[in-house]
């Protein structure tokens, strides 16, 4: 059995490796270390997380997928979510999250009787968190778009501004030659934001 970390943040400017030393104290103090860590910058919201489809590509049956709070895994809606448990299955991997105690003990379960009982309860608690993460994500969704439309109202909005040091750099890259997927590694872009900015550039 390996014990896989996987973290996660939203966006580039928030640290994806901050719960690092947690997980791995967390591993520690249940006779494990960390045999790999995964680590990216998605929206909890998006299914298609590149690390988090690698984790699970590379676990064996019974490995660990360890995570600091459950909506660090899911902030996905029932369609997705319910996508993502299935994969989860299938791989026959065990979630194990630091915010959810019903889950500590599979990390160490032993017998497939007992494996099973813990997985069935820790199973409902999954459900239970992975709706609780998506309602506070569409909360604040909510109350994010009533802010800006407030503020647009009221004359103060002026939308985000362009990082103007980076799109230099994209374009600068694109003109060197540099493909799509370089680019987008080396900058953090996404495809769209490349695209975005050619078409700006010719209109």
């Amino acid at each position: 059995m390996f014990v896989r970390g996987y973290l996660r943040a939203s966006t580039e400017e928030q640290d994806a490796q901050r719960a690092r030393i947690q997980l791995a104290n967390f591993a520690k103090e249940r006779g494990h270390v960390i045999a790999a860590w995964y680590v990216e910058n998605e929206s909890g919201a998006r299914l298609d997380r590149p690390e988090l489809f690698r984790l699970l590509n590379d676990s064996l049956p019974g490995d660990v997928l360890l995570v600091e709070q459950i909506d660090r895994l899911s902030r996905l809606n029932a369609e997705d979510w319910e996508s993502l448990k299935n994969e989860i299955r299938i791989r026959k991997i065990r979630v194990v999250g630091v915010d959810l105690p019903t889950s500590h003990q599979l990390i160490n379960a032993g017998d497939d009787f007992t494996g099973r009982m813990l997985e069935a309860l820790n199973g409902m608690m999954l459900d239970m968190l992975a709706a609780i993460a998506r309602k506070d994500y569409e909360d604040r969704r909510r109350r994010a778009a009533q802010g800006i439309e407030r503020a647009k109202a009221d004359g103060l909005y002026a939308g985000r501004k362009p990082d103007t040091k980076r799109n230099a750099a994209i374009l600068a890259m694109l003109d060197k030659g540099h493909s799509w997927s370089q680019v987008c590694a080396a900058t953090g872009a996404s495809r769209s934001t490349l695209s975005r900015l050619l078409k700006g550039r010719h209109d």
